[in-house]
């Protein structure tokens, strides 16, 4: 079993990105442009490695390799994308990886491309690619390319010496279970073996709702591999396991005008094989609230007068500081009621919000990750 923390190091060795590894700062697949750079690198790398995986690592500076991290980000409906657009898709795998160093929202970012042998393209058009479009890796740089000759196997040789340099043993797992547990031993730190390899660690605030027990500020990490299985530092969550396997069930809170309820958004269950293995299914569970549409109406007006006051730096009244705080969840419930340019308005209101507030900030993503869940299910 490979420990993805290590895997990273030794990819990080290699100062120099290559045909099998790419390093980006950040990615945004929430967007044309981002989401177009990032199938562009996903296709190239498939193309130039027909026989071994290519990785692209996220979170790192390209000068120096220092590791800055990025947020959690959930990978159950990345391979939907991926599907959407290219022919002959690779199998695509994003892992969230922990440091110690980084603060506990930050991880970084491991995207593993594993080709089908056979040649992917751009399916259709997106952003400035054409549909057809093939690209392979030039030295650092993903490049359009007549695909007319077979692609020589030169990087098998060095990828299997990296990983096998990356395999995990019982002192990481071990020194990756105290680590955890003295981490987060202020929220309930616990821990579970499965099949006898396998350790699951886990850790939230526990509160109990008519007999039922719900975590927040839940951290949840497979210790073998070193890779963050789920974050989140505002929704609920219920955990139940039993000797093959564990199941997380993720809420979140919406509502308007203080009349909040708690909504299934999606369920994960992680499967433990006897063959050390193990698979991650991912199922939505999300059934969008309807509101009345005339106290929608008023919503989204409300929140569009907030939003241009902000952009002409106008001081907000008590009242609407108030319904800023709402704006990113309210704005995205008017979405899911077919108020469908209000994800345009979430999106303008993004730089907004960033300069207000953290918080506020906070708030946004979290409304942005929901929408992306429910998007590409």
């Amino acid at each position: 079993m490979i420990n993805k923390r290590l895997l990273i190091k030794h990819l990080l060795a290699h100062n120099d990105e290559n045909s099998f590894y790419d390093k980006k700062r950040k990615i945004d697949i929430g967007h044309k442009e981002g989401k177009a750079k990032f199938l562009k690198h996903v296709c190239a790398l498939s193309n130039s490695n027909p026989k071994n995986n290519s990785f692209i690592v996220i979170g790192v500076e390209d000068e120096d390799n220092h590791i800055i991290g990025v947020d959690f980000f959930d990978d159950s409906k990345i391979q939907n994308l991926i599907n959407a657009y290219l022919t002959h898709p690779p199998i695509v795998q994003y892992e969230n990886i922990p440091f110690p160093h980084l603060p506990d929202d930050k991880v970084v970012g491991l995207v593993t491309i594993r080709a089908t042998g056979q040649i992917t393209s751009l399916k259709k058009n997106i952003w400035k690619y054409y549909g057809g479009s093939i690209f392979l890796r030039d030295g650092s740089m993903s490049m359009p390319k007549v695909f007319d000759v077979d692609i020589k196997d030169v990087n098998s040789k060095i990828v299997e010496a990296i990983e096998k340099h990356a395999q995990n043993n019982i002192e990481h797992t071990l020194d990756g279970v105290f680590h955890f547990l003295n981490n987060r031993k202020d929220y309930n730190a616990q821990y579970k073996v499965f099949k006898e390899y396998f350790v699951v660690c886990w850790a939230g605030q526990k509160k109990i709702v008519k007999n039922e027990v719900f975590f927040s500020r839940v951290d949840i990490e497979l210790i073998n591999e070193q890779v963050r299985l789920f974050f989140s530092a505002l929704d609920e969550v219920s955990i139940n396991f039993d000797d093959d396997s564990f199941k997380i069930i993720e809420y979140v809170n919406l509502g308007l005008q203080g009349n909040n309820k708690y909504y299934k958004l999606e369920e994960t269950i992680i499967k433990f094989e006897d063959n050390a293995g193990y698979n991650i299914e991912t199922k939505l569970l999300f059934s969008p609230p309807q509101f009345d549409k005339k106290v929608l109406h008023h919503i989204y007006n409300t929140n569009n007068a907030i939003l241009e006051k902000l952009k002409k730096g106008i001081t907000l009244t008590k009242n609407e500081d108030i319904d800023l705080k709402n704006l990113p969840t309210t704005y995205l419930i008017c979405y899911f009621n077919l108020f469908h340019e209000a994800i345009d308005k979430l999106s303008e209101a993004k730089p907004l919000l960033k300069t207000y507030s953290a918080d506020l900030y906070k708030l946004y993503k979290e409304a942005m990750r929901i929408l992306r869940k429910v998007k590409y299910s």
